[in-house]
């Protein structure tokens, strides 16, 4: 992973916004009893009780004793262990512990921060459940502190089932309401062409090529692109050895003709991307009528007035969304910017968990959290503006693809979908990618997600 400008100046706005929100209490009603997850507003990690103190985690569902029961207590209120009867979210010196709950160290207030976010101040002090500082050039440490007023105060409290509305008409609905079936590696399918060495090549990630990915249903497509001297080619690690590699601009080729084809569809591409932009400008320039379907949300105003109705997308033919995982810094050093052509820097419109929930067998790891959470590089799944939610591209594969492993964690998609990575990002995703989406029938994920919208 890089770490990038955009992750630093991102993290720093966020800071700014959470510093200049009241530090005792904005407006806004306290929250109702009931289970939540407490969530760092700045990491996007969770409060666990981690057997006495309180640390952050990585966001696990009903695991990991991450659930707290928000109820009233005296003038304030405590937040319950929701597995560990009578142990209480409180405080020790400038340490976040559990304590008993009947303890006067449990009792908090709880205090609006923003629209969403809260702080738990000791009552009678200055001082709030925090998280520790970052030291420079480390990551956030695990520990949850207690110290006076800060952005890293900040929390959502999110429901353990966040609430939901019908989704709404045809007409009416917009891209980020929407869920779409997205194939992880989607050129490295042994049928279009070669994608790894001859070892590699056995275990393709999925077993169909392009096109009847295409009619399958899959909407979104994860490709690796290196740069050789015949341009940006799909290959996995890199194209040594690749037989048949099969060039970036035939498969984008590919879905520009389906969406040519089928007028009311909607595509977007993911690249992890190890390419010069010059050489991605030039191959982007050899598929035929692209600039016909591609969307720019950095043109369409976005940012400013959130994502737009699908339908306005297929009335303005606009239907191809293009990201690229490569650092906008090093494409400034170099003289060239991707979006200057087209091609969207992924941790500015979107937000992604990490890729891996393991190796290709064995027990594997449901947490959700960032892929983009390092010294430099903050990324949290809960990011939001005011105005624009980025897209939540939500992983569910393994370190490699194995069929019966891939049928299995694909028939779980729905189920870790909705207890782990919605509240963790604090709304549902946009994309489902995963692996051979031909086993297990992960579409029936994606058509439940299209049921609803988030509520708020």
């Amino acid at each position: 992973m890089r770490t990038i400008r955009t992750g630093l100046l991102l993290v720093a706005a966020q800071l700014a916004a959470l510093a200049a929100a009241p530090a005792g209490g904005g407006a806004g009603a306290a929250p109702p009893p009931g289970a939540y997850y407490l969530q760092s507003a700045v990491t996007g990690l969770n409060a666990a009780d981690a057997g006495g103190p309180v640390a952050q985690h990585n966001p696990k569902g009903n695991e990991d004793h991450q659930q707290w029961t928000l109820r009233p207590q005296d003038t304030g209120a405590v937040l319950e262990s929701a597995d560990q009867a009578g142990r209480c979210l409180g405080r020790s010196g400038g340490q976040a512990v559990v304590v008993g709950c009947a303890d006067p160290a449990a009792r908090w207030e709880v205090l609006a921060s923003g629209a969403q976010t809260w702080r738990l101040r000791a009552p009678g002090t200055g001082d709030y459940l925090s998280v520790a500082p970052k030291p420079a050039g480390a990551v956030y440490p695990a520990a949850q502190a207690v110290s006076p007023a800060g952005p890293l105060a900040d929390f959502y409290l999110t429901p353990l089932a966040p609430p939901t509305v019908p989704i709404p008409g045809p007409g009416e609905r917009t891209l980020d309401q929407m869920t779409f079936l997205t194939a992880h590696n989607a050129y490295a399918n042994g049928v279009d062409g070669g994608f790894a060495p001859p070892f590699v090549n056995l275990a393709p990630n999925q077993a169909r090529g392009i096109d009847r990915q295409l009619a399958d249903g899959v909407r979104g497509f994860m490709l690796d692109i290196h740069q050789t001297p015949d341009g940006a080619i799909l290959c996995h690690d890199s194209c040594f050895l690749v037989s048949r590699p099969v060039a970036l601009w035939v498969d984008l080729q590919r879905i520009v003709d389906f969406l040519a084809q089928h007028p009311g569809e909607i595509a977007t591409v993911f690249l992890e991307d190890y390419v010069d932009p010059g050489v991605l400008r030039a191959e982007l320039a050899r598929v035929r009528g692209l600039p016909d379907v591609l969307f720019r949300p950095d043109t369409a105003g976005v940012r400013e007035r959130g994502w737009p109705k699908v339908a306005d997308m297929v009335a303005s033919g606009h239907r191809l969304l293009l990201f690229t995982d490569h650092s906008r810094a090093a494409d400034q050093a170099a003289g060239l910017t991707r979006d200057s052509f087209g091609v969207m820097y992924q941790r500015e419109w979107t937000v992604e968990n990490y890729w891996s929930m393991g190796s290709g067998i064995g027990s594997s790891d449901w947490s959700c959290y960032s892929r983009w959470y390092g010294a430099d590089d903050v990324v949290p799944l809960s990011r939001t503006e005011p105005g624009f939610r980025p897209l939540f591209v939500m992983n569910h594969f393994r370190d490699v693809a194995v069929a019966p492993t891939a049928s299995s964690d694909n028939g779980k998609l729905l189920d870790r979908a909705e207890r782990f990575c919605r509240p963790a990002a604090r709304k549902k995703p946009v994309f489902l990618t995963v692996d051979r989406y031909d086993l297990g029938n992960p579409a029936a994920a994606v058509a439940a997600l299209n049921g609803y919208a988030d509520a708020g």
